[in-house]
């Protein structure tokens, strides 16, 4: 479960920087380099998890503090309905957006505690896994 989880995240951060060229709405802009925030986060951890970096508990740390803290900014660049052609987000995100909401929180608090208790090399691929299944909790239902 350890290689699909964490490729996968690979995939998902890789496809969000083609995302970003050509969108017009600036709302849409922003939540974009939210999410690519996050997916770069995501990224050092990945890296970290696949062997392809050396652990570093600072660096591990910094980067789920920086998950949680775009994480908490989440749910206020949804508020407003904005669209743009090359926006992935779906129309169910402010049909139930309270589930959105509460989805987003589960990651900023998931993120928030693993930036405080993450310490050891063995503590990170469950770290890992537990961000991965928080962000496809919300992608699954509110992301094309």
């Amino acid at each position: 479960m350890r290689k699909p989880i964490i490729t996968g995240l690979f995939i998902l951060a890789g496809a969000a920087a083609f995302a970003h060229s050509g969108v017009q709405n600036q709302t849409v802009l922003a939540r974009m380099e939210a999410m690519k925030s996050i997916g770069d986060a995501m990224k050092v951890l990945g890296s970290m998890a696949k062997g392809q970096a050396d652990f570093d508990a600072g660096a591990a740390q910094t980067a789920a503090a920086a998950i949680a803290r775009h994480s908490a900014k989440t749910p206020a660049l949804f508020e407003a309905r904005e669209t743009d052609p090359k926006s992935e987000a779906k129309p169910a995100i402010w049909a139930d957006f309270a589930d959105f909401t509460a989805k987003a929180e589960a990651l900023e608090s998931a993120a928030l505690e693993i930036s405080e208790t993450l310490t050891t090399p063995d503590e990170l691929v469950p770290s890992v896994q537990r961000l991965g299944q928080a962000c496809k909790a919300c992608h699954s239902l509110y992301r094309e």
